[in-house]
């Protein structure tokens, strides 16, 4: 499916040191089902805009996150805490170089319309005390949070983290049920904590929303189906509902089918402090497996005059037409993709995978309200038939054995051009990343 739906390798790690340590931890004391990994990750990233008024990115970093997470005191109600450490090391990216959000963005140089030059390092710490009973968790403080309505960005050198309350229950078999609050997120290339704000809106100067909130479950109880039910309230933005299914069809043992499909409902709330919305998103998509073969096509679509947006520097866009630089999400936007998967087990190399995709979409931007206080930058009189197009590249390989195992190397490019008026909103790209990610379990 599409690059922000699919977790990064750092995404997967993080959650599944997370997952491991509270499932041993349940069973175990404070101390001693206490687990400590540090996740390393080394992200060369190129961003070339096709137009020569246009600043190009080029930063190279070095990430490490140090993740605790106790075991839990003994009792009706068990008590643990987690805890991580975030540092980032600047390898290169000098003055005119910067912006390509991996490094802290600093004030640009305004005569040579350039970023200035980041730190040399950035760094952040924060804790959560969390607490188990009755097949709940209850945490309270810094977080990692991952569902389709809030989930904290995951595609950077360093993760973004949430600070508030959450809830998690598990006491029926297969439906896994949340909800929570957050007031603020540690952005992936800054050091400090900031309020919520969205992707894609401008909120008013003197303005912004104090809190996200949600509750949701997912439901796995059939073999192959997975489906959700979430809600979220964006204060004095936004209402947003999510809702989707997903069937994994094995026919033999060559041969499987997925199909699936994800919504979103989104309508202004309270102040509106981005103005009126009232937009219907959704994807669907289907795929087919053959050995070690897929192909998916998939089929999305923007209702309404504003785009389908989400938290800012977040994952919480589960359309599977979210791309590596496009998310194909702009107002009234009708977009397809075709995608290609091999995994090279299937030539004696286990770990090597590679899949490629072609996306384009067509838009009205002459819709737009202009007087939208969050959107009306969206506005274009030359954009009836905006279109672009995105092809995408993506190889990854992990070490399967040896004092190396569990190293994973990853290349990704893109190309990314518009026409017909898009250029008011978005540029013409290529663009490389270079990821090394390798996990080490100190205890």
């Amino acid at each position: 499916m599409n690059a922000k739906y699919l977790m990064t390798p750092l995404a997967l790690a993080l959650l599944a040191a997370n997952a491991q340590a509270d499932d041993a931890a349940a069973g175990e004391g404070f101390v001693e089902g206490s687990h400590l990994t540090i996740q390393t990750r080394n992200y060369y990233f190129n961003r070339d805009r096709r137009d020569p008024q246009a600043q190009n990115s080029q930063e190279w970093g070095q990430g490490f996150i140090g993740l605790f997470s106790s075991g839990y005191t003994p009792g009706t109600i068990g008590v643990g805490v987690d805890a991580y450490g975030m540092l980032g090391l600047k390898l290169d990216g000098g003055g005119g170089t910067g912006g390509s959000s991996i490094l802290p963005v600093t004030a640009p140089d305004k005569e040579r319309l350039k970023f200035g030059e980041g730190p040399d390092s950035f760094s952040s710490g924060g804790a959560a005390l969390k607490l188990r009973a009755f097949d709940s968790e209850l945490k309270f403080g810094d977080q990692f949070i991952s569902n389709p309505v809030i989930a904290g960005g995951a595609t950077r050198m360093l993760p973004q983290t949430f600070r508030g309350v959450s809830l998690v229950n598990q006491s029926v078999q297969d439906l896994r049920l949340e909800g929570g609050q957050v007031s603020f997120n540690k952005p992936y290339n800054q050091s400090g904590h900031r309020r919520i704000d969205t992707s894609y809106g401008v909120f008013p100067d003197d303005r912004k929303s104090h809190h996200i909130s949600w509750l949701g479950g997912t439901w796995t109880g059939i073999e192959g189906l997975s489906s959700s039910l979430y809600a979220a309230e964006l204060q004095d933005v936004w209402k947003q509902y999510y809702a989707n299914l997903d069937y994994n069809w094995q026919l033999n043992e060559l041969v499987s089918l997925n199909p699936g499909i994800n919504y979103y409902r989104t309508q202004d709330a309270g102040d509106a402090l981005l103005g009126d919305i009232e937009n219907n998103t959704y994807s669907a998509h289907f795929a087919v497996g053959i050995g070690h073969h897929t192909v998916t096509a998939v089929y999305q679509k923007v209702n309404g005059n504003t785009p389908f947006d989400y938290i800012n520097q977040g994952d919480s866009i589960y359309l599977d037409n979210s791309q590596q630089y496009s998310d194909f999400n702009g107002p009234n936007e009708e977009s397809w993709k075709l995608q290609y998967a091999y995994d090279f087990a299937g030539l004696g190399i286990p770990g090597l995978s590679a899949q490629a995709a072609y996306s384009r979409g067509e838009l009205d931007l002459t819709k737009v309200d202009p007087n939208s206080p969050g959107y009306g930058y969206w506005f274009s009189a030359n954009g009836k038939n905006a279109k672009h197009w995105e092809r995408d590249l993506d190889i990854r390989y992990v070490v399967q054995q040896g004092p190396a195992k569990d190293l994973a190397l990853r290349a990704r490019w893109a190309n990314h051009r518009g026409g017909n008026g898009y250029s008011a909103v978005d540029n013409d790209i290529d663009e490389l990343r270079l990821i090394v990610d390798y996990p080490i379990e100190v205890f």
